[in-house]
């Protein structure tokens, strides 16, 4: 009975979970949504000034891996900017030519 009364635990070895400081230090931080999110606007000034479909397509796909990445504490206006300006890029190159997509591999 007396084994049923001790505590196995040790109070004294607890180690409570601290998150890791961010003291303006960059090594921590994950820029990929960063990245993705500038890729996002590039692809999109291409595919509006170019009328290029598959720019407009591959702003649409980075503004959404940017999206996806965020973090709450990151600057929320600027991701659905460049989410709204890629939509924008996919819808304005659809309505000025309302082709549908072609591999560039394909024979036309």
């Amino acid at each position: 009975m007396s084994s049923a009364t001790v505590d196995p635990r040790r109070p004294d070895k607890v180690n409570r979970y601290k998150p890791p400081s961010s003291n303006g230090q960059q090594g921590n931080e994950d820029l990929m949504p960063d990245y993705m999110n500038i890729l996002g606007m590039v692809f999109s000034m291409c595919g509006l000034m170019m009328k290029s479909k598959w720019c407009s397509w591959a702003a649409l796909f980075s503004s959404c891996i940017s999206f996806a990445n965020n973090r709450v504490s990151d600057d929320s206006k600027q991701i659905l900017s460049s989410f709204m300006l890629s939509v924008s890029a996919v819808v304005m190159s659809y309505l000025q030519n309302p082709t549908p997509l072609t591999p560039p591999w394909a024979s036309t």
